[in-house]
């Protein structure tokens, strides 16, 4: 059975940082694109992050860019969200998902795990 299981996610305060895990299990995922996606209380899931399989190709979303890192173990099946100098609107459930190509759409990812809530008060 395959499980994508998410870690790391917290309380913080503005301006700190967490860095969030997604292990996953029941199969390699080693040739798989990996994503992170959020999604915030009223509001529609959005695109956060993607890698490549090689973790040669990262794609960040506007938001995110220059604050959000976006890695990967395929020795360890788990990839890794570095968030940094977090914000209010930084707050959300967090979703870990692979895919066979990175894509910004979520509906290209097959497996996804059930969130960690980030949350950032000002």
């Amino acid at each position: 059975q395959v499980q994508l299981v998410e870690s790391g996610g917290g309380l913080v305060q503005v301006g700190g940082s967490l860095r969030l895990s997604c292990a996953a299990s029941g199969r390699t995922f080693s040739m798989y694109a990996m994503a992170w996606f959020r999604q915030a209380p009223g509001k529609e899931r959005e695109f956060v992050a993607t890698i490549s399989w090689s973790g040669g190709r990262t794609d960040y979303a506007d938001s995110v860019k220059g604050r959000f890192t976006i890695s990967r173990d395929n020795a360890k099946n788990t990839w890794y969200l570095q968030m940094n100098s977090l914000k209010p609107e930084d707050t959300a459930v967090y979703h870990c998902a692979a895919g066979p190509l990175p894509s910004t759409t979520a509906d290209m990812y097959r497996y996804w795990g059930q969130g960690t809530q980030v949350t950032v008060s000002s």
